[in-house]
């Protein structure tokens, strides 16, 4: 099914509202299961993991934090670098960095060794979409939603140009444009 807002069409529905709260339900289960008896603290990536990271933590069923970090190119420059950090010491800590899409893995690989040298206790990777056919950097994902083609996908926090986040399904969208 396709939907219109405003002048863009919106293209097929590739996960429903409904099937995203249901794997986001068993991420959670898992998630309690294996955190149990620790108090792990989840970071999200900003912006497009903010609904994800904020349903999981609903779906966690065991005592546990968040906090937020955010990534950005840095000016004049093929590297990277953190606009806005943690506010939580993670050293010691059992912590799931919680991110949108993994496609080339190469800013996760940045995010994931930055948060290492903080000597965590255990650092794992949940994602709501991968994509494993455009990894470059190899990391390791302990926690995925869904696994995706090459197709550029709205809706859940995952936006064009700043549209169309607030859509409660993942949408397949044509070209970046």
């Amino acid at each position: 099914m396709t939907i219109r807002l405003g002048q863009g069409a919106i293209g097929e529905e590739l996960f429903s509202e409904r099937v995203i709260a249901l794997r986001v339900q068993q991420l959670g289960e898992q998630l309690s299961s294996e955190y149990e008896g620790r108090l792990p603290l989840f970071i999200g990536i900003l912006n497009a993991a903010a609904p994800f990271l904020a349903d999981l933590t609903r779906a966690v069923t065991i005592p546990c934090e968040y906090d937020w970090i955010a990534v950005s190119k840095a000016s004049g420059s093929d590297g990277l670098r953190i606009e806005k950090d943690t506010v939580a010491a993670i050293e010691g800590r059992h912590v799931v960095l919680i991110d949108d899409v993994v496609d080339t893995g190469v800013t996760l690989r940045y995010v994931v060794g930055t948060l290492r040298a903080r000597l965590p206790a255990s650092l794992a990777v949940c994602t709501l979409l991968d994509r494993p056919g455009r990894r470059v950097a190899d990391i390791e994902i302990m926690y995925r939603a869904f696994d995706v083609t090459d197709t550029y996908v709205v809706g859940y926090g995952l936006d064009d140009r700043g549209r169309y986040r607030e859509l409660p399904a993942l949408h397949a969208r044509g070209s970046r444009r």
